[in-house]
C-alpha cells in the first residue's frame, strides 16, 4: 500500500488548460473517489497518476517518491478501465496472469496469485473461458482480478461500471467496496455518478472545470456543501434551490413571492441576495394547511417512496416522501420545511453561508 500526493498539478493540451493547479493527498489504504461532470478533468488526473498522460506542471508522488518521469510500468499501480481491455484470444486465467508473465514470474507464483484472485472474485469456475463467453459483470471482475494479481501499491478505476446495466452496477459497487475492505489497498476511483461516489468513498474529491470544489467524506459533502455547485451535484434527487432576498435580522428569505424560513443561526448575516437550498427529503406535506404553498405537477410513485414535482412561482421543486399519497397533479399543497436542514449560499460568490 502507499500514499499518493498531487502537488500543484496542471495539464494543458496545446493552449487549452484542462487542470488548474490541483493539490491534495490520499492516505495509505484510503478509497478516494474523483467525481464531477464530463470534461471536469477527473479522468485526465487519473491518467497522469497512471503515467498515461504527461504532466504539464507540478508533481505526483507515490509513497513519497515523485513519479513524474517514471514509465507507467514502473509505478507499481494497476488500472481497471471502463472497456475491460481484456485480450480476446486469452482465457480468463491467461488474462489475469499476463502481467506476471511479462515480468517473467515463476509458474508457481502465477498459479498462486491467479487462484487467490479468482477465489476473492468468485471466478474459479470461469478460468478456462474466453472473454466472449462472459457477461459484462464477469468481464469486469476479470479486469479487477488482473489488477489484484499484480499486487500493486495503488488501484486505479476509470469509470469501471459505466457499461453495466443499473442492477449490475449496484451489485458491482458492493463488490468493489468489499474488495477494498478486504485488501485495504490505496484506491483512486473516477466516476461521474455521484451515487457511486457517495456509496463507495472514504473521501470524495468534487471537481469542476479543472479545479477542486470540495474534498470531504460523503456525509460531510451532503450535509455541509461548501458552495452551490457541490450542493446541487451531491445528492439524488438534487437539492432544491431558489434565488431570493435575505433581510438582516429576519428569519425568512423572500423568493418567488413566498417567505422561506431560515434557522436563527443564519439571521446574523447581512442583507443580501442568496440561493436558498433545501433537499427533497427535508420537506413534508403540511397537514395544517400552513407553510409554503405549491401546486403538484407530477406524482411519481416508486413503491416505498413517492416523488412529487411541485411548482412554486416560476420555480419547480422536488419532494421525496416515504410511503404513498392521495394528492394528484393540479392539487394545491403546503410544504413544511425542516428549518434545521436549510442551506444558504451567497447570491454572488455562491459560497456557503454558515
Amino acid at each position: 500500500m502507499a500514499s499518493v500526493s498531487f502537488r500543484n498539478i496542471k495539464k494543458s493540451f496545446g493552449k487549452t488548460d484542462i487542470i488548474h493547479g490541483i493539490s491534495f493527498d490520499i492516505r495509505d489504504g484510503e478509497f478516494v473517489v474523483l467525481v464531477g461532470p464530463s470534461g471536469c478533468g477527473k479522468s485526465t488526473l487519473l491518467r497522469m497518476l497512471a503515467g498515461l498522460e504527461d504532466i504539464t506542471d507540478g508533481e505526483i508522488a507515490i509513497d513519497n517518491t515523485v513519479v513524474n518521469d517514471l514509465e507507467a510500468k514502473d509505478r507499481d499501480i494497476a488500472m481497471v478501465f471502463q472497456s475491460y481491455a481484456l485480450y480476446p484470444h486469452m482465457t480468463v486465467r491467461e488474462n489475469m496472469g499476463f502481467s506476471l508473465r511479462l515480468r517473467k514470474a515463476s509458474a508457481q507464483l502465477m498459479q498462486e496469485r491467479v487462484a487467490h484472485a479468482a477465489r476473492i472474485l468468485n471466478l474459479e469456475s470461469l478460468l478456462e473461458r474466453y472473454p466472449r463467453e462472459l457477461s459484462g459483470g464477469q468481464r469486469q471482475r476479470v479486469a479487477m482480478g488482473r489488477a489484484i494479481v499484480r499486487d500493486p501499491k495503488v488501484f486505479l478505476f476509470d469509470e469501471p461500471l459505466s457499461n453495466l446495466d443499473a442492477k449490475l452496477r449496484v451489485a458491482m459497487r458492493a463488490e468493489i467496496k468489499e474488495l477494498h475492505q478486504r485488501l485495504k489497498t490505496t484506491t483512486v476511483y473516477v466516476t461521474h455518478d455521484q451515487i457511486e461516489a457517495m456509496t463507495m468513498a472514504d473521501r470524495i474529491v468534487v471537481m469542476h472545470d479543472g479545479i477542486i470544489e470540495q474534498i470531504g467524506t460523503p456525509l460531510e459533502l451532503f450535509d455541509h456543501p461548501g458552495n452551490l455547485f457541490v450542493a446541487q451535484f451531491i445528492g439524488s434527487p438534487a437539492m432544491n434551490v431558489v434565488k431570493g432576498e435575505f433581510k438582516a435580522g429576519t428569519q425568512a428569505v423572500d423568493a418567488q413571492g413566498v417567505q422561506w424560513p431560515v434557522p436563527t443561526a443564519l439571521t446574523r448575516h447581512a442583507a443580501r441576495t442568496v440561493h436558498y437550498g433545501i433537499r427533497p427529503s427535508d420537506m413534508t406535506l403540511s397537514t395544517t394547511g400552513q407553510g409554503v404553498p405549491a401546486q403538484v405537477v407530477v406524482v411519481e410513485p416508486t413503491g416505498a417512496e413517492t416523488e412529487l414535482l411541485l411548482q412554486v412561482g416560476q420555480t419547480q421543486l422536488t419532494l421525496v416522501m416515504h410511503g404513498r399519497t392521495a394528492v394528484r397533479p393540479g392539487d394545491t399543497v403546503h410544504l413544511d420545511i425542516d428549518v434545521s436542514k436549510v442551506h444558504l449560499f451567497d447570491g454572488q460568490t455562491e459560497q456557503r453561508l454558515d
